[in-house]
């Protein structure tokens, strides 16, 4: 992959970790101050308990996406970005277009998907 590609990609890698942290920050907030209101009945403690979990599971999946992110700027120093982890095949342009952090091409991450790999 030439350089400039590759510092296309190290930019829109670092504008989506940027994003995640102040998602997940955000969110972390918002779940602490759920339950803060002590004079709440019991259908609203209800439904904070409900938006907790919510935002809990939001925010795994955030720190999942942002340990990709983290994963491919580390690929891109080591130049390795771009090629499958697994089959070391070039990834689809399109593919790392779309999900710039994605460790595999098409047909090793069905292969993952389906629990071949």
């Amino acid at each position: 992959m030439d350089k400039k590609r590759l510092e296309y990609y190290k930019k829109k890698l670092l504008a989506k970790r940027e994003e995640l942290l102040k998602i997940i920050a955000r969110t972390v907030e918002e779940g602490r101050t759920a339950d803060e209101d002590p004079t709440v009945d019991l259908a609203d403690k209800a439904a904070n308990s409900y938006t907790k979990e919510f935002l809990f599971g939001q925010t795994n999946h955030d720190r999942a996406t942002l340990l990709l992110v983290d994963g491919a700027l580390e690929r891109i120093k080591e130049d390795e970005f771009g090629l499958c982890t697994h089959c070391q095949q070039e990834v689809q342009q399109k593919r790392l277009e779309a999900v710039p952090w994605a460790r595999h091409c098409i047909t090793c991450q069905e292969k993952q998907e389906q629990g071949q790999l």
